[in-house]
């Protein structure tokens, strides 16, 4: 092979690889550009650093999502001792609101019982149980908590002031906000080890892969059994069929054993639910197509 050749080679590649990225965003504004819903996306290779985002500095209602920084926060006081998975947690009647999405009270309707902080963590990340979550807010001090170990983090664009019953409240439904840039960075952070000691990062990101809901957002963009360590949050709609968020962030692990995150924040949604569930499976798909054709 001749040193032009070699030369040719070499350009036609870098071409190639510089065109899908372009590709990629060119696929992603398409998916969103005629939706009725304002769309945030950050998206980031873990071990190669591949970085694109959209609208990634939009300040995003976090609903649920919200659910990893609290636990976050949960396991960090386990970390230090302060807290243990074992440890049981005495949950009254009067904690297992109703009108509200809990797993926990369909289980034990008439509350009075002791669960594990294990349980309760599960219940609130796998299966984004509010009452849970507002259990775990009360156990590690309040939002104030919360919000002090996230910003130790270096994340800046983050608020949390509210918790779930609260949020029962529409004007509340703005007020815990974070971004895409803000989420990708943080979702970095804990997997490579820099917010949590090994064995509670390795327990969380298991309990995310576990996660029950959103399997036919951002899950159903990707290929049958794709390891997906994710989050989800999802507002209700008022009286004029808007709907203030519906969100998806996660890890993703690729067949050659690397990793990309992908946070996808939607907000103001007159879409249906199904059309914007749609939206988050799409912008998955493609995202794992750049991917993996990358790799």
């Amino acid at each position: 092979m001749t040193k032009l050749s070699v030369i040719l080679i070499s350009f036609l590649s870098f071409q190639g690889f510089s065109q899908t990225t372009s590709d990629l965003r060119q696929q992603l504004n398409q998916i969103i550009a005629t939706k009725n819903a304002t769309v945030g996306i950050s998206i980031k290779s873990i071990e190669d650093k591949d970085t694109l985002s959209i609208n990634g500095n939009l300040k995003a209602p976090m609903m649920s999502v919200f659910k990893f920084h609290i636990a976050l926060t949960v396991l960090n006081q386990v970390d230090q001792g302060k807290l243990s998975l074992d440890q049981k947690i005495f949950i009254k009647k009067k904690n297992l609101h109703e009108n509200t999405w809990s797993p926990m009270r369909e289980d034990y309707p008439e509350g009075n019982i002791d669960l594990t902080l294990d349980k309760v963590l599960r219940y609130t990340v796998s299966h984004s149980d509010n009452n849970g979550c507002d259990l775990l807010i009360n156990l590690v001090g309040g939002t104030k908590v919360v919000q002090k170990f996230i910003d130790k983090q270096g994340i800046k664009d983050f608020v949390i002031k509210v918790n779930e019953k609260q949020m029962e409240s529409w004007k509340n439904l703005y007020v815990n906000t974070t971004t895409p840039l803000a989420t990708t960075e943080l979702l970095e952070k804990f997997y490579k080890g820099e917010v949590l000691k090994e064995n509670t990062t390795q327990y969380l990101y298991q309990i995310m892969v576990e996660t029950s809901r959103g399997l036919t957002w951002m899950k159903a963009g990707l290929p049958q059994g794709t390891e997906l360590a994710h989050r989800t949050g999802i507002s209700g709609t008022n009286d004029n069929n808007l709907r203030v968020a519906m969100n998806d962030i996660g890890i993703v692990k690729l067949p050659n054993g690397k990793h990309f995150i992908l946070s996808v924040y939607l907000k103001e949604i007159t879409e249906s639910k199904e059309d914007t569930e749609k939206i988050i499976a799409d912008i998955a798909k493609a995202t794992w197509d750049y991917f993996t054709r990358k790799n």
